[in-house]
């Protein structure tokens, strides 16, 4: 009979990550515009063998899932006059030229601090660029801040620490 060790059944005190500790850092665009931002996620797609009549499974490709995220709009500096800079890189609405990957695509940093804002985890996401851009709405009724709800699109994310 296997014995359980005193680590795995009795409490241990931890420091939880919150969710309203990080920075994230984007060329062009004022780190405290970030309200919120999603983790980064992935799917590693699978590939079926058939053999007779049974089949196993391997790991197919990795694809990194969209990030969300919502900026602040102030007035000064404007955060949607921020993103469509950004956006012009990739595509300019008035000529109608596109720009090469390596002007629109930026590695972004998402930094998770601790209690006393130390990073205790960083996030790579590398050759990011704004997928899709939503610059809030107006509403006589009601006075809530405008804010700016990004999708970012990347190739790859690399966790540091």
């Amino acid at each position: 009979m296997a014995v359980l060790d005193p680590s795995e059944i009795m409490f241990t005190a931890f420091e939880p990550k919150v969710q309203n500790r990080f920075i994230m850092y984007i060329v062009g665009i004022p780190s405290y515009l970030v309200k919120s931002v999603a983790s980064p996620s992935f799917d590693a797609g699978e590939i079926i063998l058939d053999h007779i009549n049974t089949y196993r499974k391997v790991k197919g490709k990795v694809r990194w899932n969209n990030m969300s995220m919502t900026l602040y709009d102030p007035v000064t500096p404007s955060g949607a006059q921020s993103i469509m800079e950004w956006a012009r890189l990739a595509h300019e609405s008035v000529t109608g030229r596109d720009g090469y990957s390596d002007f629109y695509k930026k590695d972004l940093v998402l930094n998770v601090l601790g209690p006393v804002g130390d990073v205790v985890s960083e996030w790579i996401i590398k050759g990011a660029y704004a997928k899709t851009a939503n610059f809030g709405a107006y509403d006589w009724s009601n006075e809530a801040a405008v804010s700016i709800d990004l999708e970012i699109a990347m190739d790859y994310c690399v966790l540091n620490y």
